[in-house]
């Protein structure tokens, strides 16, 4: 049978799509569907799963299976999705404030389990469809209609929740880089067990130029630094700077300045066990380094999927039940005859 090759148009729905002209989800969904599009998957056998927010109406937009859930709960519908039906390729779409707040609990135990979804968490630091709260990822300080004098929270950061759930992996990508983009859900399609992605976007109505400072294209050079596995942490205009250890913490260094050479950066390994460095590199920050893309971990661990699926085979093959008529009839039962009246019970 000759492999079914798909375009970008397949997994184009014909709703109209009211995201609001200019908002990065345009460009991540564009992403998705040319990652979807590539995989060699029936395009059947996919289904997108989404909590409330704007990111959240993505399903409407994908030429495949779809479900719009409820605020929160796309994690643990997806779940089950995955758990019903294992041959499905199940993507999670949502948002800072529906994975981080109301979704928190769903998130990190979906991680946690390693259950195998693609999670892409769509990171623009403040709720869009409800007119401009501040959300978990906002900055600290940060104005807006629910904190008009700024916030007096530390805000999330989405990598150090899926580090501390065990998660097995992390990468970090822009909505205005698709060849990014595309790579990063690429990895995370490829990942068994639980990916996430999260996705700095921006909100053009309530938060334009949030990640501005990362993706100014006069500094981005400077501020970026997008990982590959096996190779340096180089970056800079002419990959000029890279990051180095010393004494026990990562520093900004320059090549040939203070005896660095290139045997001195660091090489990237999303494959190492340890997530020490994985956290550190997920938590730099401007202005002291640069905001660290690309797949940050990927390690394996057990599937919670093939697990149950192994589990339910051993209890099959060992159990002294095989049904639940036998279940009903184990242990001590009694048939029901008549009633106190002399007459017949109305029972099978």
């Amino acid at each position: 049978m000759t492999e079914q090759k798909y375009t970008i148009k397949d997994f184009k729905s014909d709703s109209e799509v009211r995201w609001c002209p200019g908002c990065g989800d345009y460009a991540i969904m564009n992403g998705v569907q040319r990652t979807m599009a590539g995989m060699g998957v029936p395009k059947e056998k996919f289904a997108v799963i989404s909590g409330i927010g704007c990111s959240s109406r993505f399903p409407y937009y994908m030429d495949t299976f779809g479900f719009h859930t409820i605020h929160g709960r796309a994690s643990a519908v997806a779940s089950g999705v995955k758990m019903a039906n294992p041959d499905l390729n199940v993507w999670v779409i949502t948002g800072d404030g529906d994975s981080m707040a109301i979704g928190g609990n769903h998130f990190i135990h979906t991680i946690r389990r390693n259950i195998d979804l693609n999670i892409i968490l769509f990171n623009n630091r403040i709720y869009g469809l409800t007119k401009g709260q501040y959300s978990p990822t906002s900055a600290r300080g940060f104005v807006s209609k629910t904190s008009p004098f700024g916030t007096i929270e530390d805000p999330f950061i989405p990598g150090q929740l899926v580090i501390g759930a065990r998660g097995t992996f992390f990468a970090r990508s822009i909505d205005s880089n698709l060849k990014l983009g595309e790579s990063v859900y690429q990895a995370a399609a490829e990942h068994k067990g639980a990916s996430v992605v999260e996705v700095l976007q921006n909100c053009v109505i309530y938060n334009n130029g949030v990640h501005a400072a990362i993706t100014d294209p006069e500094h981005r050079a400077d501020r970026q630094l997008i990982l590959e596995h096996g190779k340096p942490m180089l970056f800079g205009a002419e990959n000029e700077k890279g990051i180095i250890m010393e004494k026990g913490r990562l520093k900004v260094a320059k090549i040939g300045e203070n005896g660095v050479t290139l045997d001195d950066i660091l090489v990237h390994d999303a494959h190492e066990e340890d997530p020490t460095l994985h956290l550190a590199l997920i938590h730099m920050s401007l202005p002291d380094f640069p905001v660290a893309f690309g797949v940050i971990r990927s390690v394996s661990a057990p599937i919670y999927d093939d697990e149950m699926t192994r589990q339910i085979q051993q209890v099959k093959q060992t159990r002294k039940i095989s049904c639940v008529n036998e279940l009903l009839r184990s242990g001590n039962t009694w048939e029901v005859t008549g009633n106190k009246n002399g007459k017949s019970a109305d029972c099978p």
